[in-house]
């Protein structure tokens, strides 16, 4: 069992869960967020995202003294960074997080060292990491800088932290090998070898592969509401064809990578990433479709009946069956109905509360609202009706 130390700056929904499962598996971990609240939560052994089995590994490697957080970083072997890499204004990536952990971590880099960037980044991003490195005074001709960019689904994170393959490109094949080798540690399926930036495509290629797929769906999804046709029914007969695979349609997409990497591409790529771009252009306008259609089913409502209708926002979360909210298109929905006027109740089975919603319990829904829109298949909306519905996620299957 190896004594090595490891110290991951960035304790969220990645950092986290990469800390307690290192911890648990013999490294000597220390953790590092500049929130003091989350800090103090981890050390008492509690989690402060919800993530399954999550706060068992915590527990137990804080009762083992396995995993210790803090706001400042400390000497170690390997070094993670796993901080956000949002976008500014105009989609261009915001690497400053990214900048800024490494600039804490750099007093304690030493000889021998291996410097890991997971967070998702644009193409460039490591080698930035092993220059912000270079110009705070460490002899990075002495230490390791690579990328291995996270491949986990919320609510599974756990497990494909050590089952799924990973890609290690380091900004030299020393690198490489120095972060293969540490992965190889605790991680059962294979270990990919290339360059750093073919690592950091990598990821960005495989969430733009799949936008693009969920583009075709949600325009087919808006193209089948113009001709009056059934979409699920279509898709289901389309989906018959021996190499024909289309997705279902939704509100739109969410998430802290597929809603915000392919941007990473378009940033660089600019006229050259026509297709990634419009992809993205149409997930984004399909969001606003939704909106624009629930708005209209409420006008309709109030002409035939003459009151304003209270319409049912069935979920909130990104996608099916988790309490993630980031980038969520159906809390944007949520968001945009009532600052139009709309009387909106929201319902998300799988969070307690939220700040701008007061929350309805799913079976009440009907009761409670004139119109449901359905726009998170949540398995606890599988069936539900009301009087009048309107599903942008398929969750009803009426094929």
């Amino acid at each position: 069992m190896t004594e090595k130390k490891v110290c991951v700056v960035g304790l969220g929904y990645i950092g986290l869960p990469t800390s307690a499962l290192l911890a648990n598996r013999g490294y000597r971990v220390h953790g590092v967020d500049v929130v003091k609240d989350v800090v103090e939560t981890i050390n008492e052994g509690k989690i402060h995202i919800v993530e399954p089995d999550l706060d068992m590994f915590v527990r137990a490697a804080v009762r083992s003294d396995s995993l210790k957080a803090a706001t400042v970083p400390d000497f170690a072997d390997v070094f993670i960074i796993a901080v956000p890499t949002p976008f500014h204004d105009g989609y261009v990536p915001n690497t400053d997080y990214v900048k800024q952990a490494t600039e804490a971590i750099a007093p304690f880099v030493k000889t021998g060292n291996v410097v890991i960037l997971e967070s998702t980044s644009p193409v460039g991003t490591t080698d930035m990491v092993a220059d912000t490195l270079r110009r705070a005074g460490v002899d990075t001709g002495k230490i390791h800088v690579a990328h291995c960019p996270e491949r986990v689904l919320p609510g599974h994170i756990m497990r494909e932290l050590v089952e799924n393959d990973r890609i290690v490109g380091g900004t030299t094949p020393e690198a490489t090998a120095a972060a293969a080798e540490f992965y190889r540690g605790f991680v059962q399926g294979e270990v990919l070898e290339t360059t750093a930036r073919t690592a950091e495509m990598a990821k960005l290629t495989e969430n733009s592969f799949r936008d693009t797929n969920i583009a075709f769906a949600n325009e087919l999804s808006m193209l089948c509401d113009k001709f009056d046709i059934n979409v699920w029914e279509l898709i289901d007969l389309a989906n018959k064809h021996p190499r024909v695979n289309i997705l279902k349609p939704g509100t739109g997409v969410g998430g802290h990578c597929i809603a915000v990497d392919p941007w990473f591409i378009v940033h660089e790529g600019r006229e050259t990433a026509k297709l990634i771009r419009t992809s993205r252009e149409v997930n984004t306008y399909k969001t606003q479709w939704v909106i624009e259609k629930i708005k209209n089913k409420a006008l309709l409502y109030e002409k035939d009946y003459g009151k304003k209708p209270t319409v049912a926002c069935m979920g909130l979360a990104f996608k099916p069956d988790i309490d993630d909210l980031r980038e969520s298109p159906a809390l944007l929905v949520a968001q945009s109905l009532k600052e139009q006027g709309v009387n909106v109740v929201a319902v998300e089975p799988n969070i307690e509360t939220h700040e701008q919603f007061t929350l309805v319990d799913y079976a009440a829904a009907p009761q409670e609202a004139d119109i449901l829109a359905f726009l998170v298949a949540h398995r606890e909306f599988q069936g539900m009706e009301g009087d009048k519905e309107l599903d942008f996620c398929g969750v009803l299957e009426r094929v």
